[in-house]
């Protein structure tokens, strides 16, 4: 059966968090920026820009941290990502009943691939620099009808798409906000996505 399930990345798939700390961490210590990874890690979601931005400074020094940033994930983040509980399983779920996975995600792409290549897991495509609606356009191309993600801006991406909207309560937002900003399923994490996914695709042909 050939269908397509997109997947946002980080607290959806995986967990970067403690990377993450210790590039703002490397940041700080660089740039004298009171930059605070701890908080940034609670946030996870919107482009390496908002969360920047939120410390008042100007377009170039955004764009100079957030090149830094991308340039130190090799080093710091990736060795210490962990894939999230169910994530593997979720994923052979898709493709060993015929389907496709594409990761879309506002994490930059050559990063995103990176990540996945060293945990292991295994996608059709990845899709970076993309966030909220901006997601849709990637998701109609590659012709997704479920997206999975842990963040409101993943509900308003499948929704944009025409997409169902799967979320897992995984990240900063809770299974409640999911549901009530859209969400067409909520699950706990991705260990229940198998099973789930089993059912639709029952449903769909029956």
């Amino acid at each position: 059966m050939l269908f397509t399930v997109g997947f946002d990345l980080d607290m959806t798939l995986i967990d970067p968090r403690a990377g993450m700390i210790e590039i703002f961490d490397v940041l700080a210590r660089e740039t004298g920026i009171p930059l605070d990874g701890r908080a940034f890690a609670t946030r996870l979601g919107p482009p390496l820009q908002t969360e920047f931005a939120r410390y008042g400074l100007d377009d170039a020094t955004i764009a100079r941290l957030v090149a830094r940033y991308r340039e130190l994930t090799p080093q710091f983040t990736i060795p210490r990502t962990v894939a999230l509980p169910g994530a593997r399983e979720a994923l052979e779920a898709v493709t060993d009943s015929g389907g496709r996975v594409v990761v879309v995600t506002a994490k930059f792409a050559p990063n995103a691939v990176a990540h996945l290549d060293h945990l292991g897991l295994r996608v059709d495509a990845v899709v970076g620099d993309l966030w909220s609606t901006a997601k849709a356009g990637a998701l109609r191309d590659h012709g997704a009808e479920i997206y999975v993600g842990d963040h409101l801006g993943d509900v308003a991406a499948a929704r944009a798409a025409d997409a169902l909207s799967v979320g897992v309560a995984t990240g900063p937002i809770s299974a409640e906000d999911l549901s009530a900003a859209g969400a067409d399923v909520v699950l706990p994490d991705l260990t229940g996505f198998p099973a789930w996914l089993q059912t639709y695709l029952y449903a769909t042909v029956h």
